[in-house]
């Protein structure tokens, strides 16, 4: 385990800003021009394994390769036998996660009042992450970033893909038990299915219903019982939870969570072109689409 202090790949070890089975992340600063930055690190359990370094130099690689104000930026990979990790940029903001957590009700008016606002960048990140080719596969609220401005950043390619066209995608199709989070899923995620764009299109509206009802659409008393809601089960109006919640926002977020890929909209920009006409509280008197 890293120590606060110590310098890897010529960053120094600031603080520990989050830790999981396999790496832990830091801020860490530059000693030359005092530049902060956050590192994603292997535990050093970890360190020699291939199974646990090629995801991480992958998830770095596709990170490396997008550019945009609403994905988190990383700058550079390190593959040191002892301290493997990867240097992105530091965005000093807690996920939607940690707000939908907390139990102070500045955070929950938070979410209210900046939820237009968030919802549309991440989905302009997302938009931009799947025309340059890749599907995320893992949108949750915990993977979404958001500063007390309400600017949003998508985190975490940890399971991001490139997405396969035509004969690839039946050749590439994974085989075995599926990746991702299952509360927020899409059906053909569940089943191992060739995945695009609107696989994020399904997992996003699983975030967003969450963020506005405080509920996900889906709760299971098992891995099993939830991926067969997922499957089978038509999702409640958000208002169902949240009276508050508009049923034109709520049904643009059923039409996301449509079981049959076609019958979703075809990309994020159609989504934010709906979005766009739509509001999302009765209680919040949006501010015009420029601020929002």
């Amino acid at each position: 385990m890293a120590d606060i202090g110590q310098l890897i790949g010529g960053y120094k070890i600031r603080s520990l800003l989050q830790t999981s089975m396999i790496t832990q992340v830091f801020e860490v600063v530059e000693p030359n021009s005092g530049r902060h930055f956050a590192m994603k690190i292997l535990l050093p359990e970890h360190a020699d394994n291939s199974k646990h370094r090629n995801p991480l130099f992958a998830e770095a690689e596709i990170g490396i390769a997008l550019r945009h104000e609403n994905v988190v930026n990383i700058i550079k990979v390190n593959k040191s036998q002892s301290t493997p990790h990867f240097v992105m940029e530091y965005f000093p903001a807690g996920s939607l996660r940690k707000r939908l957590q907390s139990k102070n009700p500045q955070d929950k008016e938070f979410l209210k009042q900046y939820a237009k606002k968030i919802f549309k960048q991440a989905c302009t990140g997302l938009a931009y992450m799947n025309a340059s080719g890749y599907v995320h596969l893992d949108v949750k609220p915990d993977n979404i970033l958001a500063n007390a401005m309400g600017q949003t950043k998508i985190i975490d390619f940890a399971i991001s893909r490139r997405i396969k066209k035509g004969w690839l995608a039946k050749l590439f199709r994974k085989r075995g038990s599926p990746e991702g989070t299952a509360t927020y899923m899409s059906p053909e995620q569940i089943r191992a299915e060739p995945l695009d764009g609107r696989s994020d299109i399904y997992s996003m509206a699983s975030a967003m219903y969450e963020i506005i009802a405080r509920r996900p659409p889906f709760v299971g008393n098992s891995i099993s019982d939830l991926f067969r809601k997922h499957l089978v089960e038509k999702p409640s109006l958000p208002s169902a939870y949240n009276p508050d919640v508009t049923d034109e926002f709520g049904k643009l977020l059923l039409h996301m969570l449509a079981k049959k890929v076609t019958d979703r909209p075809k990309t994020f920009h159609e989504v934010l072109m709906e979005m766009r006409k739509t509001k999302l509280f009765k209680s919040v008197n949006e501010r015009d689409d420029e601020e929002q």
